[in-house]
């Protein structure tokens, strides 16, 4: 079969997947490297490790679709959003990558809240005010050492290394993750004069914007001798991984969601045009100029229960389950966890364990647990926080009814859909019937789908909605719905009275910080 290569390059992995015209995956690998925390709110990435990581997982994915006979007709590119790297003229990395979860520039994310600059910003740049985003970022940068910021040749993320890397030639960045950076007016088409201005960098030290579904010249002949591929074998630009998992899962009509929830979580919809929220609680990022997905993404996901699992499920001084064990562990929370019922006996948890983005976007949030009586048990405080997690995601929904765009139907991937509870859970918080993709690789294939579209092999994108898996839905409970509906207005309440106090516990801490 004549195969795409979809090569994503992640916060932890670079994941490489095959897929043809009928959009089923064939192969996958995946290259492993460590998120480096080197001091208390950093969250960095080797930047050569990375490069090094996308040569690996392409050679390796290579030779298995040679063993099986298939071609490779081109390679698609899909990256981590809100990455930072500064670059040589030669697209050479001269330091680690920032990545999203580095918690450093929270205090310049409220400066520009405080001085009202942030509504026009986010209008413009689709991006939220927030510390993850390289606009705040740049702007940290810049109060530390301005000549540094002013004197780097080039400042890219991860998509610009991978393309130095494979492709070599002019610094380079597709419009999807241009319009995740907070510089870019999604609207105008260009970098943002005012976001330029106050993060201190010029249009020149930043890549050109091509569509994300420009064909690259080609591999570098050394990348291509590693691979044995072609020197001549298609690069698709590609886009952001958050938005080219709508697309693997088939989510791209104005009323299909996609809900990605693994150790984090994200609901995302596309819509036919640039749309931001006037509540500030969604972001909008470019799939295609004709594409555009509105969502917001959530600090925590399964990782509520892997928490749940170490704090309360291992006995003290013995060593925390790693591996098929913790997942088994995870998994026996979660069955007694299905046996309380929706609400969990009054207990409310705010699942801000590793900080919040959606819909708060606030630096400082810290978890808690809310009507905590003698009766409840290591169940209840599970199932809770299954349950915080899935009305950020409601809250998220709202926001979409807010800014008329209707969803009938979620199509969820991601490792937590494993298990029944979250699946159920999902569906009766949202209020809407879940399809659980049959690929876990939704990004991956999504950026072989891209691929097949620029290359002409797949007429239109709306095609994926057909041509992608899914099982069949999961209804919502209408008594757990009716259950969650009334708690919903007491978490956002909780959380308005709650920030402040939240907020300065976290400034007395002196342990490690979490990601923002």
């Amino acid at each position: 079969m004549d195969v795409v290569v979809g090569l994503d390059s992640g916060t932890t992995a670079t994941k490489a997947v095959t897929a043809g015209a009928d959009a089923r995956v064939r192969d996958l690998v995946s290259v492993g490297y460590p998120l480096l925390v080197p001091a208390p709110g950093r969250a960095e990435l080797d930047a050569g490790r990375l490069q090094q990581a996308a040569v690996e997982a392409l050679t390796a994915i290579t030779a298995l679709a040679r063993d099986r006979g298939d071609r490779v007709v081109g390679i698609a590119l899909s990256a981590a959003m809100h990455g930072l790297v500064p670059m040589d003229g030669d697209g050479a990395p001269l330091g680690p990558v920032v990545t999203w979860a580095d918690a450093r520039a929270a205090e310049w994310a409220q400066a520009l809240v405080a001085d009202g600059r942030a509504p026009a910003l986010h209008a413009r740049t689709g991006t939220p005010v927030h510390a993850m985003s390289p606009l705040v970022k740049l702007s940290w940068e810049r109060a530390q050492d301005g000549d540094r910021v002013s004197g780097t040749p080039r400042w890219g993320g991860v998509k610009e290394l991978v393309v130095a890397a494979l492709c070599g030639g002019p610094m380079v960045v597709d419009r999807s993750i241009a319009s995740t950076t907070g510089l870019y007016d999604i609207r105008a088409g260009r970098w943002d004069d005012e976001a330029l201005a106050i993060a201190g960098v010029r249009a020149g030290q930043l890549g050109e914007v091509l569509p994300t579904t420009a064909v690259l010249p080609g591999l570098r002949a050394d990348v291509a001798a590693a691979t044995g591929l072609p020197a001549g074998t298609p690069v698709v630009l590609g886009a952001a991984d958050g938005v080219l998992a709508n697309l693997g899962i088939g989510a791209v009509r104005p009323d299909v969601a996609a809900v990605s929830l693994g150790t984090s979580g994200a609901m995302r919809v596309v819509v036919p045009t640039p749309t931001v929220d006037p509540g500030r609680r969604l972001f909008c990022y470019a799939l295609t100029d004709d594409a555009w997905v509105v969502g917001g993404a959530v600090n925590n996901g399964g990782s509520v229960v892997r928490w749940a699992s170490q704090a309360l499920a291992v006995e003290p001084g013995h060593p925390e389950p790693q591996g098929e064990e913790a997942d088994a562990l995870d998994a026996r929370l979660l069955e007694e966890a299905a046996a309380v019922p929706a609400g969990s006996a009054g207990l409310l948890c705010l699942p801000y364990l590793l900080g919040e983005r959606a819909p708060w976007w606030r630096s400082g949030l810290r978890g808690a647990y809310l009507g905590l009586r003698r009766e409840h048990r290591r169940p209840h405080l599970v199932r809770a926080a299954v349950e915080g997690v899935c009305q950020q995601l409601a809250l998220v929904r709202d926001a979409f009814s807010a800014t008329d765009v209707p969803v009938r139907e979620v199509r969820a991937t991601g490792g937590a859909v494993a298990s029944p509870l979250w699946v159920r859970t999902l569906a009766a918080a949202l209020d809407l019937p879940v399809r659980v993709a049959d690929s876990p690789e939704g990004t991956g294939l999504g950026a072989c789908l891209l691929g097949l579209h620029a290359l002409g092999a797949l007429p239109d994108l709306d095609a994926a909605t057909a041509l992608v898996t899914v099982h069949d839905p999961v209804e919502p409970d209408p008594a757990d719905a009716a259950v969650y509906r009334e708690l919903r207005p007491l978490v956002e309440r909780s959380t308005d009275a709650l920030t402040d106090v939240l907020t300065a516990l976290d400034a007395l801490d002196d342990t490690p910080s979490h990601p923002v």
